[in-house]
């Protein structure tokens, strides 16, 4: 089951190719101004006709991103490598994923406060999933895909936490277009890190969904379904 490793591929061309189609409307249309600034990503979305198309990107990526994280966890504890560490990533990603969907449908002009917060989930907890990950990339079963997938996440991981910072910092004291070039940047960098994860992915066998009866008392019963990836 291979095809398993399309999903974080999926998942990183969707995303990118969303928010620079994104872009490429909110310049043609005059949205935005490149003369004046450059935009963050969700300025280019805050505008219609843009803003439903950067929320239904916003939608889709926000589930893709849980499903990865639901997967990577499990497939984690398939390889003996259950920790506290790894529970703990899954409720970052959860929290990032959910910040995603914030961002997306609360525009930065029309409910601010909802956006940023949407936005500091989205980042700050996402860029936490990833350092957690590639925590877990050296204690989880050993591979060969380690000797690359370690280092590569280590290097973006430490590129993405310099350009939050950097974005935060820049936007604080008035540098907008470069707090927005960081944030691109950012952006590109975490579709970056989700692609990574096909190199594991690629090694799930199959999804199994079981079906489990469960008689509570002599009249009522319960079914319950587990969806597990085996690695």
């Amino acid at each position: 089951m291979w095809m398993w490793a399309f999903l974080p591929v999926s998942l990183a061309l969707v995303g990118t190719l969303g928010v620079w189609t994104v872009f490429g409307i909110a310049v043609s249309n005059q949205s935005v101004n490149l003369t004046v600034e450059f935009p963050y990503i969700s300025t280019c979305g805050s505008y219609t006709p843009q803003s439903c198309l950067f929320s239904q990107i916003c939608n889709v990526c926000s589930f893709l991103v849980l499903w990865v994280v639901c997967v990577r966890y499990q497939q984690v504890v398939d390889l003996g490598g259950a920790s506290r560490v790894n529970t703990a990533s899954l409720v970052f990603g959860f929290i990032s994923s959910i910040g995603i969907s914030i961002l997306g449908n609360f525009q930065q002009s029309v409910e601010r406060i909802a956006h940023l917060l949407g936005a500091f989930l989205a980042f700050f907890m996402g860029t936490l999933y990833f350092w957690m990950q590639a925590w877990i990339t050296y204690k989880a079963e050993p591979s060969s895909d380690r000797r690359w997938t370690g280092p590569v996440r280590i290097v973006l991981c430490s590129v993405c936490s310099i350009l939050v910072i950097s974005m935060t910092v820049l936007h604080n004291i008035g540098f907008r277009s470069a707090a927005a070039l960081c944030e691109w940047a950012l952006v590109m960098g975490f579709f970056l890190l989700f692609a990574v994860f096909a190199a594991e992915f690629r090694h799930i066998d199959c999804h199994r969904l079981t079906v489990q009866k469960n008689t509570f008392n002599k009249n009522y019963g319960n079914s319950v379904f587990g969806l597990q990836p085996v690695a």
